[in-house]
């Protein structure tokens, strides 16, 4: 078959725009709405998405002044979500650096079996000393600590998934024989950041494991995705940074023995989709003229790490700023804003504008032609294997790109016109079920 994208619903309370719960169309109360959610992923299916992603961390985002703060749990929301949906996968954000390998590899499985095959965890090792004072550190770890814990993380997570082999259960009524213990294997686990004796109580789910996702784009966080993940969510302003990160990863993917089309690198796109191009271009305008510049620059000179009242509104970016090797924090994420504010040498003012619909993420104001053009270039020329979509304004914009966007795609043979047959996660990401590592390639396994 001719190669096909995959697009990710990122859903985000109201919008991934900071002033989407300003319009007159938006609910404040969304981000804790079962409803709201349930209608997004009904949404998202009917746009025959692989997937929908939930973004978490450990903390109160930003205050309370700005946009809707605080966020139900992923994994509970994905659950319900599970039972309001067929096909769609649900990939839920979760920490390293704030769990325990035992409980989140339950949970996971857990969520695997409940939905038949479709979940996914985005792998992260959460940056910011907030998060770090919610479980009694005083200040983050180091960046390069994060990812060493991280690597040792999903090696555990990976033994407790295999734990069961897949015929574990006997089920044999007649003998009085649930279950063969010589196919259980506890890891026994011993190392620097973990000690895990027994094996998941979980069985053996019907992906393996959850489809793996990671988001980080720094030296450490390339080096962790080539190892491990299976999609990759990613960042970058234009085709050039996007064709240099893709090649980087698949080369990085391929040293390390894996296939290299078994990891798909999915760039963030805002579409702010209109009838005309005049249309896009002011209902972009509306959000950007909703914006509250104070709370922007205070966000910016926290991501740039500089005192408070360092930065002018209608001035570019100090000269002098800390070199990426000096951020303990979102290391690629700085980069890409200091880039970006450098290159086209914008204000503080116009720099906040920018992010405020996408935190970094591609923002593209355009007629459905014209998003799909952009999309379908990006594809066409080695910039990414599909993209995580950002409505700016939900629910609203996935409608938008659904109804308008998606038929044009359709009709290009870039994009299912609809599931088929029942599929996992990881089967419509193009990707085999893994071998359980206790089990030698020649023994029989339930597949």
């Amino acid at each position: 078959m001719p190669r096909q994208l995959h697009l990710n619903a990122f859903l985000m309370n109201t919008g991934h725009h900071e002033a989407s719960w300003r319009l007159p169309e938006s609910d404040p109360y969304a981000h804790v709405d079962l409803a709201h959610y349930v209608h997004l992923a009904r949404i998202a299916e009917r746009g025959t998405f692989d997937s929908l992603f939930l973004a978490d961390g450990p903390q109160l985002w930003s205050n309370l002044a700005q946009r809707p703060a605080g966020a139900l749990e992923p994994l509970t929301l994905l659950t319900a979500l599970a039972t309001a949906t067929e096909h769609i996968g649900l990939i839920a954000t979760a920490s390293t650096s704030y769990n325990s390998p035992y409980n989140l590899a339950r949970k996971f499985a857990s969520l695997d079996i409940i939905s038949g095959g479709r979940a996914g965890w985005n792998i992260v090792t959460t940056a910011g000393a907030e998060a770090a004072r919610n479980f009694g550190l005083d200040a983050e770890p180091a960046h390069a600590e994060r990812y060493a814990r991280a690597g040792e993380f999903l090696d555990v997570a990976l033994k407790l998934w295999d734990s069961w082999e897949d015929d574990a259960i006997v089920a044999d009524k007649a003998s009085g024989v649930w279950g063969d213990d010589a196919k259980i294997h506890p890891p026994r686990h011993r190392g620097t950041y973990f000690s895990v004796e027994g094996a998941l109580n979980v069985p053996r789910t019907p992906q393996g494991y959850p489809l793996l996702v990671q988001a980080g784009s720094s030296e450490d966080g390339k080096g962790f995705a080539a190892r491990y993940a299976e999609a990759v969510f990613t960042a970058q302003q234009t085709i050039e940074d996007a064709r240099a990160f893709y090649a980087d990863l698949k080369e990085r993917t391929a040293a390390t023995g894996r296939d290299p089309d078994h990891i798909k690198v999915l760039p963030g796109i805002v579409p702010v989709v209109g009838s005309t191009e005049a249309e896009a271009r002011a209902a972009e305008q509306e959000l950007e003229d909703h914006i509250v510049h104070a709370h922007g620059v205070g966000r910016l000179e926290s991501l740039l790490q500089l005192a408070p009242g360092t930065l002018e509104l209608d001035a570019e970016l100090p000269a002098s700023l800390p070199s990426e090797d000096a951020i303990e924090g979102a290391k690629s994420r700085y980069t890409l804003v200091v880039e970006l504010a450098r290159r086209e040498r914008l204000t503080v003012r116009q720099l906040i504008g920018r992010l405020g619909g996408g935190r970094g993420h591609l923002t593209f104001a355009g007629t459905p032609e014209q998003v799909a053009d952009a999309i379908e270039t990006w594809f066409t020329q080695g910039a990414a294997d599909g993209f995580n979509i950002m409505p700016p304004v939900l629910p609203s914009g996935l409608d938008a790109f659904v109804d308008h966007v998606v038929p044009i795609l359709r009709a290009r043979g870039l994009l299912r016109s609809e599931y088929g047959p029942r599929q996992t996660l990881r089967e419509r990401y193009g990707l085999p079920r893994p071998a359980n590592q206790y089990v030698s390639p020649s023994a029989p396994a339930l597949v």
